[in-house]
């Protein structure tokens, strides 16, 4: 499923115009965003769970030549799935 699939789910669902559940989608992953760029958590209860970790730097190989890399330090982000989500996959 793609973003205009999910649209089309959405505006379905709430009956909405497919315009205004695209803008309605945009808000909420950027509201997302927005709370993971400030290091905050998000928490959907029911479905789950959005947070950042810090990943260290280390080293790597270049498949191709062998030669070592330096690995800079990141941040990610990771998802939980909540046990309402993990049930309806089960």
């Amino acid at each position: 499923m793609n973003k205009q699939d999910l649209v089309a789910v959405v505006a379905e669902a709430a009956d909405l115009p497919k315009a205004k559940a695209s803008d309605v989608l945009d808000a909420v992953f950027q509201a997302i965003e927005a709370a993971l760029k400030e290091k905050a958590e998000v928490r959907l209860v029911g479905f789950g769970t959005f947070s950042t970790s810090k990943r260290k730097a280390g080293k790597g190989r270049n498949p191709r030549t062998g030669e070592e890399i330096k690995i800079p330090a990141t941040t990610t982000v990771r998802f939980k799935a909540g046990k309402g989500l993990k049930d309806a996959v089960n």
